[in-house]
């Protein structure tokens, strides 16, 4: 097996190892804030500070690269540092209750400070090892073995907070799912500087800084781009944060439902992300993402429909699905658009464009949370929910529909693709393609 080979084999090993950090670590963020008694605007805060400090992380990042000139040193630092985050994450709000909220929101600040630092340099090694033509089939099984790992992470986690709830030692439950989580990073970094050492010196970046990247060396298709990726990050995190406090707060839902939730998503992302991978190979990302971005609008105003447990456990299938398309051309649209020289810094610009969308978008949901009413009349008909929070789903619906019908037409597929969509594109959809498959096993055509 070949260097690029064998890279293939540990990026697919990280997946696993950070998706478990994260299926049974990240995602319980903002129930162990909830456990600490934060407040609505506290979630909203956790949301979005992490990721501005984020961008800051991620473009210094790509400035040190400049003098360390291998790659690996970042990775191992940048590594151990995100796993060690986990002891203070545990241990400050134990011994200072009173202001647990806003210890766990730095530590949390650290934490993400320290894997932002790692993610230009790791995407830009990972696209080296792929095939411009099969980047797609490969980052769906990448992304597909994240689905499933946290799938699993995410569900014995929610087993074990839910027996901690039960008998009363919820933290227990925390430090279990959380020193896990801190474990599995380690094994990520292994796998991240695994691949550093067996690539050839790995040229960082280009010579000239990001202002002139962004003005001389990007094309407008790429700047269009960013701008709309960014802002559809903006308003989705309007909403993001706060789903959590509307399931666990005001729903009252266990931590095992909660956890029934996510996983819900999860796996419909693992279900859908090969068939996504293949379209966005064959028909280009921008299909991609006009097919996903015109659907993701509607997903949180289900919300304001039904506060039935089954409802919404398939309403989040059905967003994993879209999600899992709308994440994937993101992401490979990127990669296709920029030349080996400029990956690490037009990956960081890109990841510092959706991190400032992302936390200026949760820190306008906090305040619009406390603005907005706690239900709606209009004549006789009058609406009610559980709180106000879907009508800032809703609100978070609409602002996602203006940016994709404003902006998807603003910029074209960086590649040079073959196969056009036209009708094919439907029978191919993820979902659709196995029943199309079955319906013509059952009732073959008849050719005369």
């Amino acid at each position: 097996m070949d260097g690029k080979a064998t890279s293939r084999h540990y990026g697919i090993r990280d997946a696993a190892f950070q998706a478990a950090a994260q299926g049974g670590g990240e995602n319980y963020f903002s129930a162990f804030a909830l456990l600490l008694h934060a407040s609505p605007f506290q979630i909203g805060i956790l949301s979005a500070l992490p990721q501005l400090v984020g961008v800051v992380a991620q473009l210094l990042s790509v400035k040190l690269l400049q003098f360390l000139r291998r790659p690996r040193h970042l990775l191992i630092a940048g590594g151990w540092a995100q796993a060690f985050c986990w002891l203070p994450i545990l241990s400050l709000p134990l011994f200072l209750p009173a202001h647990g909220p806003w210890l766990f929101i730095g530590c949390a600040i650290l934490y993400f400070g320290f894997g932002h630092a790692t993610a230009p340099v790791w995407n830009s090694l990972l696209v080296d090892v792929v095939e411009a033509d099969s980047r797609g089939a490969y980052f769906a099984r990448r992304a597909r073995t994240t689905a499933l790992t946290s799938f699993i992470a995410l569900g014995i986690a929610g087993v074990l907070l839910t027996l901690g709830q039960k008998w009363d030692l919820s933290w227990i439950g925390f430090l279990v799912i959380f020193l896990a989580a801190a474990a599995a990073r380690i094994g990520a970094t292994r796998c991240q500087t695994r691949v550093s050492n067996l690539l050839p010196v790995h040229h960082i970046e280009a010579p000239h800084g990001f202002r002139h990247f962004l003005a001389k060396a990007a094309t407008r298709d790429f700047r269009a781009f960013l701008l709309f990726s960014g802002l559809m990050h903006f308003a989705v995190l309007i909403s993001g944060p706060f789903f959590v406090i509307y399931l666990l707060r005001d729903l009252h839902w266990s931590y095992l439902q909660y956890a029934g939730w996510m996983a819900s998503s999860i796996s419909a992302q693992f279900l859908t992300l090969g068939p996504w991978g293949q379209i966005g190979d064959r028909y280009g990302n921008k299909t991609l993402l006009a097919l996903t971005a015109s659907a993701v609008p509607f997903l949180p105003m289900g919300y304001l429909l039904s506060e039935h447990y089954l409802f919404l456990l398939i309403l989040n299938f059905f967003g994993g699905v879209i999600w899992a398309g709308l994440s994937l051309g993101l992401q490979n649209y990127v990669f296709d658009s920029l030349r080996p020289e400029e990956r690490t810094r037009g990956v960081a610009l890109a990841n510092a464009m959706n991190a400032v969308g992302w936390g200026l978008g949760a820190l306008a949901g906090s305040w619009l949370a406390t603005l907005l009413p706690s239900q709606l009349s209009l004549g006789s008909w009058q609406v009610s929910p559980a709180s106000n929070l879907p009508f800032l789903f809703c609100l978070s619906g609409a602002l996602r529909l203006i940016i994709a019908l404003v902006l998807l037409r603003t910029f074209e597929e960086p590649r040079r693709i073959v196969s056009s969509p036209n009708g094919h594109l439907l029978r191919e959809l993820p979902l659709v393609k196995p029943l199309t498959t079955l319906l013509s096993w059952r009732h073959p055509r008849v050719v005369p």
